[in-house]
């Protein structure tokens, strides 16, 4: 009852509405406390690093069509790391959730992170730096539109379809999902503010204070682009001229530096501008700058100013910073409110201007100044939220939000009551060199003490440490001499890297004079290096907290952005609340603390109020405090009139919750585990981490005032003294299992599930994509909440958390002397998440009741120390059966831990006698663990039973549940000896016969048992099953579910190729049964070879179907066929519709070759052994057309090869880019193997296009070097005789090539005769003349094998083809 009482204290909380503040307490609460009830929001924030690594996000390149622009500029060294974000903002739709938009890598890549789901993030790397304020528009709910500006003069509009509600996007883009306009206002580099309006409508703001407008007549589809109409407006007038001119105002005071527009979606197309002067205007679609307004430099000169009145008594001369700031926000109104900073101010960090714009005029309303704790900050972002102002502010690389406690609407009703609520992060400690020198007062190492600091959840991130060590690592082999091993070493983790590369370079030396060992200086020295390597992890975490952005989630809370990390605004609990007011007289020394962990975790058998006095006693507690501040501690607590109360009253500060959060029938749902995205629970977990620090800090100090007077406490009721340590161990479990990194998991040899399996082996050379990246292994905080629950994806952040550590159970305890079933299961979840020294640790709080040794048990049995297990177990022997001695709490938490069921069925067969029949007893044993999900307890029964027929049916349903429970990796390490068989055909025939689109995917779990277990061949044959049967599936019309079905076949044939290619390249097949014709959809239609070909049927079974022989060449064959058709439907998925135009290889690779892609072309052709004639046709075409036509052709689509990256490198114009590139692809594809036809083919188009042309020298030497007699054919036939033919006078040695025969020379004299004797030269008359009569004697010539004959020959053809006719 105490406990269920302890979580009702905190009274009912309420929201904040208007200017009314929280309150948790009655008119009894002390007016101290209720005063600390002032600020009621804190920020709570995690790691982007900790919940997306960037290795999980889809990388996307985008080219630009502009000619000449420039590689990006580099880097400086003051830049902030790549990953870490230059701007942010957020996104949110019922259709999509939040999403998070970052620029990142100096402003070259665009990142979008779905917070709301699982879905992986999508990188688009531009071509140069983008321009401040990119923006994500929802499309007619089915289409992301991102449209950002580079400084190349580029406006980029992306296409992202929306998937599902789950996966939100994919890599696979669609027809024209890239669309660039290139504008025509700006020369070369661009320099402007962007400011999307709106899918249709984009602003640039320019340096010069001009303003372009881009209005879009009408966006394109998959076919057509986007037509824009560019209107570019000037804010100069004549008489703003003039004033400007006669007061020398500077001429960067036009740069505008700030841009805002209507919150969207609006069809109100202002934009409100202010420049460097301080001037603000508002824009129209029509008209331009429409109204202006000149703003003051502090708030006590605050006058209306227009743009040509005279300023120079009241404008300060000192203009805005340059750089792109935040100081313009507009909501709905229309009203305007402007920031004007004042740095020099040191009663606050500027002030506010709230301006109406209604009839495009603006009118000032009022002036109000920021708070006074935001004096020498800087202002990133503001914004309207839920009525109320709220302000983003970077105070020393800390965010900080400060919320106007008035709303918007009452402004210029109060405008003397203005105040300020300021929200910032609880309260953690920094790791100065003071902060690590009170660490090493406690006992204990200093790398340990150093390494658990710095790898404590949420100190920093794990892209901090990566980047961190990285620079440790390159400083210390700058050294001179070799490097050490440790810093050439390959880590498994970031964890083990640090541990080992820090002070790797400190060595113990001798003293030159003694020879002592120097201890001293070698710790001098460790602590410096580590000293130092913490002060580049501040340096990069400082960086990566730089505050950037503000927005809203789907329940309308505040969410922050920063550089590298997420965050929101929470109501903040109690425990946080009064914290924060004492926080700084709540320190602990920490032998004091360890002299308490040291007595709760001792068996107690006396009273608590001897023990406390005991200890207090010798460890002179009273002495260790001046007289000064022991008069004063005794002087408060005379004031306090009733002590037990007031100690009470802190045990439900520490142990209780809001009632907010307080079961309810209507919110059992708090209590179920929930689906909730990654970046929830963390936050959840970060928020649970600051409340169970801030009540660890109460119950420590309450414990230190029992210390000081525990004389006093013979008096007081045991039971609550018990209560308080009870307490205390609770929040000291959880405050432990906090602090815990992810890298403490015990690590695995056994793969996660058959998924990972296959992303692993994407990779071995077939894969489309690259090497398969998972999400970081989240901290045991987050773990915990997924198992136990509390989380909610509707619920508020702080009744998340609260409702997390209420369901823990570790808060309820009231004596230390009991192991509650909720804490026994606390220790469980951690063995299980395989936490294992975190769960040994938290073991060693409880007392040792046969529930907490079971967990025992099971924990020496997953390190191995079996002996220690055994007699754990051995412990447990009277904690069974009828005549049992186990309490009620006692038999309650071991039934948690261990299925009753199995329990007394267990004892049952112990007992039976041998001649008894115990099937049903071992049926009963091992169906049952397997229906509570103890999958040891039932493999180990099922292989313990005697009864081989129980054993193979029980094995397959076992098999069945654990494939169920999606529980593979348990499933894998079982090695079912004697059974295998059983387990295969079990999984065999589920493969078979289950449809492999719904989970599990036996197929894939098949897959995963034959890869663990060696059998490569028969892998290979689960996966190729599987895309058969997906293709079955994919003979659909409908675009969706053949996509999907696409990728599944793909996956599955390129994951059989890999374990097909395992094999022995003379043994890589596998046998299928044949199926009937027809069967499946557009597959390869390839010649079948049959197993049992020439086999007499006497020789096998006439019922058993043929089989036929499937190669590696085979699959790879299938996966490139499917990857062609799914291409080509992506572009077209009217072809789904034709299916027959795309059911041949040779109709798939015309479709490519007709839509210019090229390089997919050969590709799939080579693979697929098509004749690669049309294709070198329709290649030469376009050449052609490129020589004489270069802006037709290039208006078509040719990203595929004359856009290509390799491509675009090459010099020369597009016509010469072309020709290079038919050049290599005959040199690539066109050789011996195929008699030079691709090369034929080439010539021949050529020249049979246009006569009057003269084929490339490279082709013609191609083909004089090899076939010159079809040259010489060829060139005759088209009536060719002024092409000049470099022929050998001596015969070709080379493979393939020929000499000019008989017949041929025949037809050279013939045509020399048809000439006139004018067209010939002098010398080709007087070789005719030799060759004629050479031709006359040729027997003899033939005879004696003369060789003058062919000498004269090749001079006759080399004189007549350059003469002319």
């Amino acid at each position: 009852m105490a406990a269920r009482a302890r979580r009702d204290c905190h009274g009912p909380q309420s929201t904040v509405t208007g200017n009314q503040n929280t309150s948790f307490y009655n008119d009894t609460t002390t007016p101290v406390m209720a005063a600390a009830a002032a600020a009621d929001k804190v920020l709570i924030s995690t790691h982007i690093s900790d919940v997306y690594s960037p290795l999980q996000a889809a990388t996307i390149s985008i080219q630009t069509s502009k000619p000449h622009v420039p590689l990006p500029p580099h880097a400086t060294d003051d830049e902030p790391p790549p990953e870490h974000a230059q701007y942010a903002s957020f996104f949110h739709s019922v259709q999509t959730g939040v999403i998070l938009l970052r620029l990142i890598h100096n402003g070259l890549i665009i990142e979008l992170i779905s917070l709301s789901t699982e879905t992986p993030p999508v990188r688009f790397v531009f071509p140069y730096t983008i321009l401040p304020n990119p923006a994500l528009i929802l499309w007619e709910t089915r289409e992301l539109h991102i449209l950002a500006a580079t400084a190349s003069g580029s406006l980029y509009r992306i296409i992202v379809p929306l998937q599902t509600p789950q996966q939100l996007w994919s890599t696979h883009m669609v027809n024209n999902w890239c669309r660039e306009y290139h504008l025509k206002n700006v020369q070369d580099s661009l320099q402007a503010l962007v400011q999307v309006q709106g899918a249709h409508s984009v602003a640039f703001a320019l340096t010069n204070g001009s303003l372009i407008r881009l209005d879009a007549e009408t966006i394109g589809d998959d076919f057509t682009a986007d037509h824009w109409t560019e209107s570019l407006f000037h804010h100069n007038t004549f008489l703003g001229s003039l004033t400007s001119f006669l007061h020398q105002g500077s001429g960067d005071g036009s740069h505008i530096v700030a841009t805002a527009c209507h919150p969207q979606p609006t069809d109100i197309g202002h934009v409100w501008t202010l420049s460097r002067d301080r001037t603000l205007r508002l824009w129209t679609a029509r008209s331009g700058c429409a109204s202006a307004k000149s703003l003051p430099s502090s708030a006590s000169s605050c006058r209306e100013l227009s743009p040509g009145a005279s300023t120079s008594t009241n404008r300060s001369n000192i203009l805005l910073d340059p750089v792109p700031q935040k100081l313009i926000t507009v909501y709905e109104g229309p009203f305007v409110i402007v920031f004007i900073p004042t740095p020099s101010s040191s009663s606050s960090g500027g002030f506010f201007q709230l301006f109406s714009a209604s009839n495009d005029h603006l009118q000032l309303v009022e002036t109000f100044e920021a708070s006074h704790e935001s004096a020498h900050g800087h202002l990133q972002d503001f914004a309207v939220i839920n009525g109320y102002l709220h302000t983003l502010w970077d105070r020393q690389s800390q965010a900080a939000v400060d919320i106007l406690d008035v709303p918007m609407s009452d402004v210029s009703n109060e405008p003397e009551s203005f105040g300020w609520r300021v929200a910032l992060y609880p309260y953690e400690p920094d790791l100065t060199p003071a902060y690590l020198d009170e660490l090493l007062l406690s006992p204990g190492s200093l790398t340990d003490k150093f390494f658990s600091a710095i790898m404590r959840p949420g100190v920093f991130s794990s892209h901090t440490l990566r980047t961190a060590i990285g620079q440790y690592t390159d400083a210390c082999r700058s050294l001179p001499g070799p490097p050490t091993a440790p810093l050439i070493t390959s880590y498994i983790s970031l964890g083990e890297q640090i541990a080992a590369v820090v002070g790797c370079t400190v060595t113990l030396s001798r003293d030159t004079h003694t020879g002592a060992l120097q201890y001293d200086k070698y710790w001098i020295a460790l602590k410096r290096d580590w000293e130092g390597f913490i002060a580049r992890c501040r340096a990069v975490e400082r960086s990566a907290r730089w505050p950037l952005a503000l927005g809203t989630g789907r329940r309308g809370e505040v969410l922050i952005a920063e550089r590298e990390r997420i965050g929101t605004l929470a109501v903040e609990d109690l425990p946080l609340r009064l914290h924060r007011h004492f926080r700084a007289d709540l320190g602990a020394e920490p032998q004091f603390a360890g002299r308490v962990i040291d007595l709760t975790q001792q068996e107690i058998a006396f009273p608590f109020a001897d023990i406390i006095a005991d200890t207090a006693a010798r460890g002179a507690f009273r002495d260790s405090l001046d007289d000064g501040a022991e008069s004063w501690l005794v002087g408060r607590l005379q004031s306090v009139p009733d002590l037990e109360a007031a100690t009470r009253l802190v045990l439900d500060l520490v142990g209780g919750f809001d009632r907010a959060v307080k079961m309810e029938e209507d919110e059992v749902e708090l209590l179920l585990p929930q689906h909730i995205s990654m970046h929830t629970r963390m936050l959840t977990a970060a928020y649970a981490t600051h409340s169970v620090e801030a009540r660890y800090d109460f119950i420590l100090a309450l414990i230190a005032l029992l210390f000081f007077f525990s004389e006093d406490l013979e008096g007081w009721d045991p039971s609550l003294l018990a209560e308080i340590f009870a307490v205390f161990r609770g929040v000291a479990m959880l405050r432990y299992a906090a602090e815990q990194p992810a890298f403490d998991a015990a690590p695995f040899t056994i793969v996660d599930d058959a998924d990972e399996v296959t992303a692993r082996l994407r990779t071995l050379g077939m894969s489309r994509s690259g090497p398969a990246a998972s999400a970081p292994m989240p901290d045991l905080f987050p773990c915990l909440l997924e198992q136990i629950g509390g989380a909610a994806a509707d619920a508020p952040l702080a009744v998340s958390a609260h409702a997390f550590l209420d369901m823990s159970g570790l808060l309820q305890a009231t004596s230390t002397a009991h192991a509650a079933r909720l804490e026994v299961l606390w220790c469980e979840h951690l063995r299980s998440l395989r936490f294992l020294d975190a769960a040994r640790e938290t073991l060693e709080w409880l007392p040792r009741t046969p529930a907490v040794m079971y967990v025992w048990a099971r924990l020496w049995l997953d390190v191995g120390r079996g002996a220690e297990a055994a007699e754990a177990m051995d412990k447990l022997a009277g904690s069974f059966g009828p005549h049992s001695a186990l309490s009620f709490e006692d038999a309650d938490a071991l039934g948690a831990v261990l299925p009753g069921g199995q329990l007394f069925d267990s004892l049952a067969l112990l007992k039976a006698p041998l001649d008894w029949d115990t099937t049903d007893l071992w049926s009963t044993v091992i169906r049952g663990a397997t229906d509570l999900g103890y999958w040891d307890d039932a493999y180990a029964a099922l292989m313990s039973t005697p009864h081989d027929v129980l054993r193979r049916d029980c094995a397959q349903h076992l098999v069945h549940r654990m494939c169920e429970e999606h529980v593979i990796e348990r499933l894998m390490s079982f090695n079912f000896v004697g059974i295998v068989d059983e387990v295969e055909a079990s999984l065999s025939f589920k493969a078979r016969n289950a449809d492999p689109r719904v989970q599990p995917f036996y197929s894939r779990i098949l897959y995963t048992w034959y890869v663990t277990h060696g059998d490569y061949r028969n892998a290979a044959l689960a996966m190729y099953q599987r895309a058969r049967k997906l293709a079955v599936l994919g003979n659909t019309n409908e675009p969706t579910q053949y996509f999907a079905l696409a990728e599944q076949q793909l996956e599955a044939l390129v994951i059989s190729s890999n374990a097909l290619a395992l094999l022995d390249q003379r043994d890589a097949w596998i046998t299928f049964p044949l199926a009937p014709e027809g069967q499946g959809t557009r597959q390869l239609e390839r010649k079948r070879r049959k197993l049992t070909k020439h086999i007499p049927e006497d020789k096998f079974s006439g019922g058993k179907r043929d089989l036929e022989i499937v190669k590696l060449s085979d699959v790879i064959a299938e996966y490139t066929f499917l990857s062609a058709q799914l291409d080509l439907v992506r572009k077209d998925p009217e072809l789904l519709r034709t299916s027959a135009t795309i059911r041949s290889p040779e109709s798939v690779v015309l479709r490519l070759v007709q839509s210019n892609r090229f390089n997919l072309a050969m590709a799939t052709a080579r693979t697929l052994g098509v004749d690669l004639t049309d294709l070198f046709s329709h290649l030469t075409r376009q050449c052609l057309r490129l020589s004489h036509s270069p802006d037709t052709a290039l208006s078509e689509d040719m990203t595929d090869w004359l856009l290509t990256d390799k491509v675009t490198s090459w010099t020369g114009t597009p016509s010469d880019r072309g020709w290079r590139y038919l050049r290599q692809s005959l040199e690539r594809h066109d050789g011996p193997d195929t008699d030079l036809r691709y090369s034929k083919v080439v010539f021949e188009t050529i020249t049979g296009l246009e006569r009057a042309s003269t084929p490339p020298p490279w082709l013609i030497h191609r083909l004089e070097a090899h076939h010159s007699e079809w040259l010489v054919r060829a060139y005759y036939l088209v009536l060719r005789p002024k092409a000049e033919l470099r022929l050998s006078q001596d015969p070709p040695k080379a493979a393939m090539s020929t000499w000019l025969p008989y017949t041929l020379i025949d037809q050279l004299l013939v045509a020399t005769n048809e000439q006139t004797q004018s067209g010939l030269s002098k010398r080709a008359i007087e070789l005719r003349r030799d060759l004629h009569r050479e031709v006359s004697n040729g027997a003899r010539r033939h005879c004696f094998g003369d060789e003058s004959r062919d000498v004269a020959n090749s001079d006759l053809i080399r004189h007549s083809s350059s003469s002319g006719p």
